[in-house]
């Protein structure tokens, strides 16, 4: 077995899984049965239609379980046409067979390498072998195998763009760890620091002045309680080993800098309510790059937009940010590796980050709330 043959054939079923059964799946099931019984009622010049539209009928529920069993499904569709189309001495020849190709799509979009390569020889089967015994006409083979290939390239394209798209979220999470690691640093590399300056100080001043000594002593504990609280707020947190250079941490004085105006661009109101000095850096990093976002997101994407508000307030719960803008309200939108990177920037905090348009107003607003719970213990 040839080394690409070999890897298909151990590829495994597609990642992400699929879900069991949508909405959409009963829908399907519910309507096709009507539309096999129209067809057949309409169309009296098709030979034992009466009979293809029981089949069909009856195999309408493998719909059910394209997704789990698509191999399955496939061969059993597969077997019971067969034997029929022998019994009744042809093929099919109501359009709603096509309701097949799902099943066509199902093994190459969610099957592992075994059952695409296992479908693929069902097919080539299915098609080629009436040319060996009842010679149809080169146009009708040609375009049967057409629309058959087409639907399975169309499963493979659907089933590489979700594994890419899942391979690079997965990238944004790694990036968003290693982003919350390198504050981690930061922060504890300056307890740590001023920690050392302090105990050399107290060192010094021990034999001669031992006030002084008590003093730089109450420093220090409140250095590594601070110290300790950060990192706690960061456990889990891993990140890569490297000597890439480390910008300062920012913080809630640097939201200043959002409210820049730029050149055609919406205007940036901010607010700050309560005590940000006493937040963690870490948290107050979290804060001003979730809202860096938001205000990157809001000028970019919302049309018409005039301004921005930007809030943030602290409070005995936590820190509440809100980043909502003007611009003409949007039905929906997909979820963008922006908004992937500050949902999961609020989790790793304890927190929660939601996005989406503003309720009963224009506009877009993002609301992120970090209970004490997630980021002090």
């Amino acid at each position: 077995m040839t080394s690409p043959v070999r890897a298909l054939w151990d590829a495994p079923a597609a990642t992400p899984p699929p879900p069991r059964r949508v909405w959409r799946d009963w829908v399907l099931v519910a309507l096709l049965p009507p539309l096999v019984v129209l067809e057949a009622a309409l169309r009296p010049d098709v030979p034992w239609r009466w009979v293809w539209a029981v089949v069909l009928v009856v195999l309408v529920p493998t719909l059910l379980w394209r997704r789990i069993r698509p191999l399955t499904m496939l061969a059993a569709a597969f077997a019971v046409g067969t034997v029929v189309g022998l019994a009744t001495g042809g093929d099919p020849q109501l359009f709603t067979t096509a309701y097949f190709l799902i099943l066509v799509y199902a093994v190459m979009r969610w099957g592992s390498g075994r059952a695409m390569l296992a479908g693929t020889a069902l097919l080539l089967a299915g098609i080629l072998l009436p040319v060996a015994f009842e010679r149809p006409a080169l146009g009708d083979v040609i375009g049967g195998l057409a629309v058959v290939v087409t639907t399975g390239t169309l499963g493979v394209a659907f089933r590489w763009r979700a594994r890419a798209r899942a391979r690079e979220l997965e990238g944004v999470r790694l990036l968003e760890r290693e982003q919350l690691a390198r504050d981690l640093h930061d922060t504890v590399a300056h307890h740590v620091s001023a920690i050392a300056i302090q105990a050399q100080a107290g060192t010094a001043v021990a034999p001669t002045d031992p006030a002084a000594a008590a003093e730089v002593l109450r420093v220090i504990e409140g250095e590594a309680s601070r110290t300790l609280d950060e990192m706690r707020s960061m456990v889990g947190v891993l990140r890569r080993t490297d000597a890439a250079e480390r910008a300062p941490t920012p913080g809630i004085a640097d939201l200043r800098r959002l409210a820049r105006p730029e050149a055609g661009g919406p205007a940036v109101e901010l607010r700050v309510d309560g005590d940000v000095d006493e937040l963690p850096s870490v948290v107050a990093a979290a804060v001003f790059r979730i809202a860096q976002e938001a205000v990157t997101n809001a000028r970019r994407h919302a049309r018409n937009a005039a301004r921005i508000d930007v809030l943030v307030r602290v409070g005995a719960d936590g820190v509440r940010l809100e980043v909502r803008d003007d611009g003409e309200a949007a039905a929906s939108a997909a979820p963008g590796y922006g908004i992937t990177g500050m949902v999961e920037r609020a989790a790793l905090l304890g927190g929660r980050c939601e996005a989406g348009p503003a309720p009963g107003a224009d506009g877009w607003v993002v609301t992120v709330e970090l209970p004490r719970a997630g980021w002090s213990t």
